[in-house]
């Protein structure tokens, strides 16, 4: 029996090269689009023949949860994605792709861990929480991260698969075990900046640029992501739990408990410092063409010129200091917000006020921030936009109790706004808020004690397995 799928999978992979050798030359189509391979129904049934078989093995595994969460899934061929399985969501269902010249690679267990790897994508929200990161991390440092985070619970896995092992020793690295795919993300961030300071403010353009992937990259391997249904994260979940309620016909292991347990009791809901770096990456860097800079993504093509930006992006942060928030508060606050504007290149200019304007300045780093002024007066809001109504401003982030009018005296004109209401207000007084209102809270972070009980016989535990927002 193995050797009879050893030959399916060779032969499937000689049709494959095939297909590709017929195409005289490498095309790049529109975003999105696939590239136009003769893929015949007749190989599309043989490959699928042959993802059942790896199907029917998982489900012959004390984990058969991964099976039937596969049968649930829709499946598709991409010669175009530079990994040997993707997936994202598209009409109200899990998509999972195949690069059949990657994917034919693999033994049968790699198959399955790389279709594992998929789900565990899915279970722990990263298509939600890669995007709510855009921009802050680069393509490559989140990809690398996420894959730490799920890979950390496979065995036999493909040798490029990027480890904790891997990623230390190829950027040397001391990154710890059992941390989210934000800790590493940025650990690894400030290890590419260093490596990379000659690309900084280059525009990642290989969505625009879909071509024939032949080997894996690890920048690319999640671009898929970009072409999912554009719906809300709350909705996103509940199609992931009802997939997993079907796909649970058995035990499970600890871990995958853990996993699921975690998605369910998230409020599915973006803290206000996760909304505030989506809102970041909305806002416009106008950029400029340049002939001194090549294009990154493609360097040897002399006729795609690189990118510089020439414009900054206007970010006011009104302050409410009539009393409604701690400066403890604010100064933690304000530690986010700079955290987050540091990656875009932004101009940040705080406004204090009260029921008017007290004091304006601009700020980029924590040191820049000032005693606020010891003045308890009444709050009202007409006054900041006003000001900012009058000033080149792309996004106002209020921070405020919520209290004051119910009604602005003045139309916010042309820009983003998020209302961030501390731990001591309730709601916002305003009728119309013209933005999104958040709460000021902290952010959980869990405990670093090792369970002995959950710890597998490859030194993971779920103890520490990342929190899903």
């Amino acid at each position: 029996m193995e050797n009879y799928f050893e030959r399916q999978v060779q032969m499937l992979y000689e049709k494959a090269n095939e297909m590709i050798n017929a195409v005289s030359m490498l095309k790049t189509n529109r975003a999105g689009e696939k590239l136009e391979i003769d893929s015949s129904q007749d190989f599309k049934d043989e490959l699928f023949s042959l993802v059942d078989k790896v199907n029917l093995s998982l489900m012959e595994e004390k984990d058969n949860f991964y099976g039937y969460f596969l049968f649930q899934m829709s499946r598709e061929i991409r010669f175009d994605i530079a990994s040997p399985t993707a997936i994202n969501f598209k009409g109200a269902k899990y998509v999972i792709y195949f690069n059949p010249i990657l994917f034919l690679t693999l033994n049968i267990k790699q198959m399955e861990s790389t279709i594992k790897h998929e789900i565990h994508h899915i279970l722990s929200l990263h298509l939600v929480r890669a995007k709510a990161l855009k921009g802050r991390f680069s393509t490559l440092a989140l990809n690398m991260a996420m894959d730490i985070v799920v890979n950390g619970y496979l065995n036999h896995l493909p040798p490029y698969a990027s480890t904790i092992e891997q990623v230390n020793s190829k950027y040397a690295l001391k990154l710890k075990p059992y941390e989210t795919f934000e800790y590493y993300a940025e650990k690894i961030q400030i290890e590419l900046d260093l490596q990379e300071k000659d690309d900084e403010g280059e525009e990642d353009d290989s969505l625009n640029n879909a071509e024939l992937e032949t080997e894996y990259d690890p920048e690319k391997t999640h671009d898929i992501w970009e072409y999912s249904d554009d719906i809300e994260e709350k909705t996103i979940k509940e199609f992931t739990e009802k997939f997993i309620d079907n796909a649970q016909k058995g035990i499970l292991p600890a871990y995958l408990e853990d996993m699921i347990a975690t998605l369910k009791n998230s409020k599915g809901e973006l803290p206000w410092h996760l909304y505030l770096n989506r809102l970041m990456g909305t806002l416009e860097s106008n950029k400029k063409k340049t002939i001194v800079r090549r294009n990154r993504r493609q360097p040897d093509r002399l006729d795609l010129r690189g990118e510089l930006r020439s414009h900054k992006p206007e970010i006011a942060v009104a302050l409410d200091i009539s009393g409604s928030i701690s400066d403890e508060e604010f100064k933690q606050a304000m530690k986010e917000v700079l955290s987050i504007v540091k990656n875009y290149n932004h101009e940040i200019t705080i406004i204090e006020c009260d029921n008017q304007i007290r004091r304006v300045y601009k700020v980029k780093a924590a040191a820049d921030i000032k005693e606020r002024m010891k003045i308890s007066g009444g709050t009202k809001f007409t006054p900041v936009f006003d000001y900012a109504n009058k000033k080149k401003t792309n996004l106002l982030v209020y921070f405020t109790d919520g209290k004051g009018e119910d009604k602005l005296q003045v139309i916010p004109k042309g820009y983003k706004i998020l209302w961030v209401i501390s731990g001591r207000g309730d709601k916002l007084s305003l009728k119309e808020s013209y933005g999104a209102i958040k709460k000021l809270s902290k952010v959980e972070i869990k405990d670093s004690i090792l369970d002995m009980s959950d710890v597998r016989n490859d030194g993971y535990s779920m103890t520490n397995q990342e929190p899903i927002i």
